[in-house]
């Protein structure tokens, strides 16, 4: 698409050419601001930070006046920096990409070295902050994202507050934190402790991108504005809820960190539980940012703890053997670089959770989320019970499945609901139907482009709380400790890339008289 039919269409959509309203909502442009990302020379800059600013601006989503200044600990000019992040953006949209766009967007891209450990560099950090503001005229706004190893958190933000930039004197100042927060309950107080030192709870943005894929903000929209679904979103009607993160890459470049980490700090602690929490929670009085996050804390702190013995009957864990991914044979978890030759790390969990509360007493909620499956596929599928009485099962030869409500999160986002309905003919026959409701956007918003502005335009609603990432971990970090103490048996590889995951994820369900919707 050309820049100018890409225009037309946002147009379109937005209805107003300064982009202001969609049916009455805004896209707010926010005020000038200077961003500065730690750790710019590495993978997480080039992949998605850069190639999310860059597109923001293209679409004509920042202001006029902004500033994005790169740190790390590499020697680099600006237009060293600017030319790796051309190519990055390259790489992120070859069909997008535009020179006269990327020609104004870089004209705000600069680069200053920093050693994260060392005050002076922050010194000289605030230096050229303020000669950027100047600059710019950025009005004091800033914005500080730490796209560095969770190792480094600590003196990036001591040294932060240390230098004086965590002050708010003229505008705001913001704080964005990736996700690991923390590896367990007494690090990740640790952390909020330090951050707590220079920022306060107002100014942090722990983020989890999971959060603004657009299907997972509907949650709340679909659950609250609509009154076919709410009054039977409990225990009296609903019988389980699943929840399914499957990936069909590896580790990739990121064994170092994953060995550490494992499935259920990289994927249970903060997306899948967050899943949890917008699924179940209760309506918030309002929408706004700190009424939603109060109500989804209140669902971790329901959750059932794990018991100390006999988790083999709610929780599984794995590690992909060999296998097919599509079409190509992929290597062992052991055998991939980086990963030792006898490691235990999982890379597939699936659990069973209870909220333990009114609305969803007794009802299991079934986690799962694994490395090298069948399909890339993200949803939470709500299964209802069955009807009271079966009026047709004399005529019928077969069992009628209950109704399925699916939220798919990706890759094809929307929304489905499986029912029963008369198969056409003369014979009473029944088969279920799909009533499918699928996102089709000409433009949309990525995750990392509605965080950032989201975080530019001071809204938290989609980033975690310091009570939210400590009440998650205090609930895994027990279960963790157990699975790496040695007294969980691991039979590792347990599951064949390409697969579904472990049996005895299948045999968790088929015990209770359930199954797995199909990947």
């Amino acid at each position: 698409m050309t820049d100018s039919n890409l225009e037309k269409a946002f147009d379109e959509i937005i209805g107003e050419k300064h982009y202001g309203t969609l049916n009455s909502c805004t896209i707010e442009i926010p005020s000038p601001f200077c961003l500065t990302i730690f750790g710019a020379s590495g993978d997480l800059t080039q992949r998605k930070i850069i190639p999310a600013l860059y597109r923001l601006n293209r679409n004509k989503l920042f202001p006029r006046d902004f500033a994005i200044l790169g740190t790390a600990r590499t020697e680099m000019t600006d237009s060293a920096f600017r030319e790796l992040m051309k190519e990055a953006v390259k790489a992120a949209f070859p069909k997008e990409f535009d020179s006269e766009s990327w020609r104004e967007f870089s004209g705000h891209l600069y680069y200053i070295q920093v050693n994260y450990e060392q005050s002076d560099s922050f010194r000289r950090l605030k230096k050229k902050i303020i000669a950027l503001e100047k600059k710019h005229e950025t009005g004091g706004n800033r914005i500080f994202y730490l796209a560095v190893p969770p190792p480094v958190y600590e003196p990036v933000i001591s040294n932060i507050g240390l230098a004086g930039l965590s002050r708010e004197e003229k505008g705001y100042t913001h704080i964005v934190i990736e996700k690991p927060f923390g590896r367990d309950i007494g690090s990740a107080k640790s952390l909020n402790a330090v951050l707590r030192n220079s920022f306060s709870e107002r100014q942090i943005y722990r983020m989890d991108h999971y959060l603004a894929k657009e299907t997972v903000q509907n949650i709340l929209m679909f659950r609250f504005a609509n009154s076919i679904f709410e009054p039977l979103w409990d225990r009296r009607y609903i019988d389980h809820i699943q929840i399914t993160v499957a990936e069909t890459l590896g580790v990739e470049h990121r064994a170092g960190y994953y060995e550490k980490a494992g499935v259920l700090r990289d994927m249970f602690q903060n997306h899948i539980f967050q899943l949890l929490a917008l699924t179940a929670m209760e309506p918030p009085s309002i929408f706004e940012a700190e009424r939603v996050r109060d109500e989804r804390v209140k669902v971790f702190r329901s959750l059932r703890p794990f018991p100390s013995e006999g988790i083999d009957d709610i929780v599984v864990i794995g590690q992909y053997g060999e296998g097919m991914i599509g079409g190509e044979k992929v290597c062992r978890y052991r055998d991939e670089p980086g990963v030792m030759s006898n490691s235990e790390t999982p890379t597939f969990a699936a659990l069973k959770v209870f909220i333990d509360n009114w609305r969803w007493n007794g009802v299991p909620f079934y986690l799962r989320s694994g490395k090298r499956l069948t399909k890339k596929k993200a949803e939470i599928s709500v299964h209802f019970k069955p009807a009271p009485h079966l009026m047709f099962a004399r005529t019928l030869e077969e069992d009628i499945e209950p109704n399925t409500l699916i939220l798919r999160l990706q890759p094809d986002e929307g929304i489905g609901l499986h029912f029963q309905a008369k198969t056409p003919g003369a014979r009473i026959c029944m088969s279920p139907v799909l009533m499918d409701f699928s996102y089709q956007k000409v433009f949309s918003l990525n995750d990392y482009e509605r965080v950032l502005l989201d975080c530019m335009q001071g809204d938290q609603m989609l980033f975690v709380r310091s009570d939210g990432a400590e009440e998650t971990w205090a609930l895994l970090s027990p279960l963790i400790d157990k699975l790496e103490s040695g007294a969980y048996l691991k039979d590792f590889p347990n599951y064949e890339a390409g697969s579904s995951g472990p049996d005895a994820a299948a045999l968790l369900l088929r015990k209770d008289g359930r199954a797995w919707r199909a990947m």
